[in-house]
């Protein structure tokens, strides 16, 4: 039963966690910016998951977790290194999952709270289809579930969906069952209370910029290139990207980013590319940015694979991050609890050509398009793991070489 799982995965938590501090204290403040696009509003059919993840937990790494039934890829925090708290992640048949807190959903006292990366956890270790995930939820809702968020789901069969979640209910939404094909997500859910909860200016920032795609023609690469850096704001005028490079250099223009999509509290961005009903050979692919988007690189990585490489896990950080963290230190030299809120985009582009987001974007296109020839070939799990290991080693010497 798949209560029972949960049991013993809450136990097991809770002996690793609390040898450090209360479950409590390991809560982290999470406002995401997410969207589950259908294959009916992508070119090659296949469904994608896209996460913004926005914490407190700015240092994430990427591990690979050999469990049974299913192995899986999970997006942690940096201290885990058992993948038993995920944050989003993709297993070895395809399915794929991520989350937002939603807070405008209700919730009990004395009810459970903030299990939803152990949810998530359980979820990639046991589940195979988006109706897996359905009786999952069905069988351990209750006042422990520990649920208030919406959870976006996909998997091997072209499924699509987000389910809206609190300890005693939820409500499932189908991607394709929508006008767009696509559902956008921040931190309310349409179910819950109406006016309430946080993300609505990035929610509407967010739906205009997939208004902005043509037909079908919502990708990996425009979700990575595109939307998740955008530092666009809904009701205020911030200089659009292809501005910056007129801007002056050794004079900061400060733009304010704490409701833009890319966002001080930015730790990462996960984008899952699916496979579609048509595609069985095709290999999901967890493409990976750590660190705030503007300031590092997307790596493609695979359950089949067997490992994440170095660059992306760490032993205690991964390395990749770090070097963004460092950038952002740059982007955002301001301290404080509102001033770090600023950043000084000639830092990202300027008049003088020193800003380093279009050497990020060149060289995050470059391992696409030769990601794009490797799916061709259905590599084997040793090829994947030299080619995710090859980009890994080049983002983090790119970034290294930015000063």
């Amino acid at each position: 039963m798949r209560s029972s799982r949960l049991i013993c995965t809450l136990v097991l938590f809770a002996l690793t966690a609390l040898t450090a501090s209360s479950l409590h204290a390991q809560r982290n403040h999470e406002e995401c910016t997410t969207a589950i696009i259908s294959g009916e509003a992508t070119p090659d059919g296949r469904p994608i998951l896209w996460k913004n993840r926005d914490t407190d937990q700015l240092s994430n790494r990427v591990v690979y977790v050999k469990e049974t039934p299913f192995s899986y890829l999970a997006l942690v925090n940096a201290e885990d290194s058992s993948g038993r708290r995920a944050w989003s992640g993709l297993n070895a048949v395809g399915f794929a999952i991520m989350n937002s807190v939603a807070y405008n959903l209700p919730q009990g006292s004395g009810e459970e709270e903030d299990l939803e990366g152990i949810i998530m956890a359980d979820a990639l270790r046991t589940c195979a289809t988006v109706r897996d995930f359905e009786e999952y939820l069905k069988h351990n809702l209750g006042p422990n579930l520990g649920s208030r968020a919406n959870f976006g789901v996909i998997d091997a069969q072209a499924g699509a969906a987000l389910f809206e979640v609190y300890n005693l209910g939820y409500k499932r939404f189908d991607a394709r069952d929508f006008p767009e094909k696509y559902i956008i997500n921040t931190n309310f859910s349409q179910s819950g209370r109406a006016d309430a909860g946080m993300g609505y200016l990035r929610f509407d920032r967010a739906t205009e910029i997939f208004k902005s795609a043509p037909p079908r023609g919502i990708t990996v690469e425009f979700i990575l290139q595109v939307a998740a850096r955008d530092l666009g704001h809904p009701l205020l005028h911030n200089t659009p990207r292809d501005e910056w490079k007129k801007l002056p250099t050794g004079t900061p223009y400060w733009i304010h980013t704490n409701h833009t999509v890319n966002r001080p509290s930015t730790a990462g961005t996960v984008v899952i590319h699916g496979i579609g009903e048509s595609e069985e050979p095709i290999k999901p692919t967890m493409w990976t940015i750590l660190g705030e988007p503007v300031t590092s690189i997307a790596v493609p990585l695979w359950v089949d694979a067997g490992e994440t490489p170095l660059e992306m896990r760490g032993s205690t950080a991964a390395p990749i991050c770090d070097e963004a963290k460092r950038l952002k230190d740059l982007l955002r030299p301001l301290k404080g609890s509102d001033r770090h809120e600023y950043a000084d985009v000639t830092k990202l582009d300027n008049n003088a050509g020193s800003g380093w987001l279009p050497l990020l974007l060149k060289t995050e296109r470059e391992i696409l398009a030769a990601a794009a020839k490797l799916e061709q070939t259905i590599p084997s799990p040793a090829r994947c793991r030299e080619f995710e290991g090859e980009a890994a080693a080049r983002v983090f010497k790119t970034l290294k070489s930015i000063h």
